[in-house]
């Protein structure tokens, strides 16, 4: 299944995420590497195997390999963030984190050939999905300061919300058959 025929297979009642994904993938002005691999990324945290499959295989043919990593790498390393900073913000706490986190580190990206921002950006549209309120602000700061544009932010936002709004379809759809 490719972006075009999961668009088809939603719902009727989800047209405007048919719509959206249009818009929010194809007509951004995100660079492919931001919209991407932020698609990619928010894919992964919305759990939908459909979906994941459908956006990896989209990423894949529009950046590198070592790219593609990365995008993954910010799926899974907010995974662990996202639980770890809601809970310690929710409870008030302030421990010392005490967890790996190399894959956010500049020689990483570098060698990746992403850019500090970008891995950013896409930590910060997977925090949307997670609801961290911590992570997206810390995240927030950190697209603003690595320079990207003030319409990234929002732009990363909407991807999160299209994608995740288009895993809860799909996998509804599944269930109901």
């Amino acid at each position: 299944m490719n972006l075009s025929e999961l668009q088809e297979s939603l719902p009727a009642y989800a047209g405007d995420l048919r719509e959206n994904l249009t818009r929010v993938l194809r007509e951004t002005p995100l660079t492919d590497v931001q919209a991407w691999g932020a698609a990619l990324a928010c894919a992964i945290a919305s759990r939908s195997a459909t979906v994941v499959r459908v956006l990896a295989a989209e990423a894949s043919a529009r950046l590198a390999p070592p790219v593609v990593a990365q995008a993954k790498a910010a799926a899974s390393i907010m995974a662990m963030n996202n639980v770890y900073y809601r809970a310690q913000h929710m409870i008030g706490a302030t421990h010392p984190v005490g967890l790996r986190m190399r894959v956010i580190t500049s020689p990483v990206l570098a060698a990746a050939g992403v850019t500090r921002a970008d891995f950013e950006l896409w930590c910060l549209a997977v925090s949307a999905i997670a609801g961290c309120e911590v992570c997206l602000k810390n995240h927030d700061q950190g697209v603003r300061r690595a320079g990207l544009p003030g319409t990234a932010v929002p732009e990363a936002l909407r991807i999160a919300a299209v994608v995740h709004a288009t895993a809860v379809t799909v996998d509804a759809s599944e269930a109901l058959g």
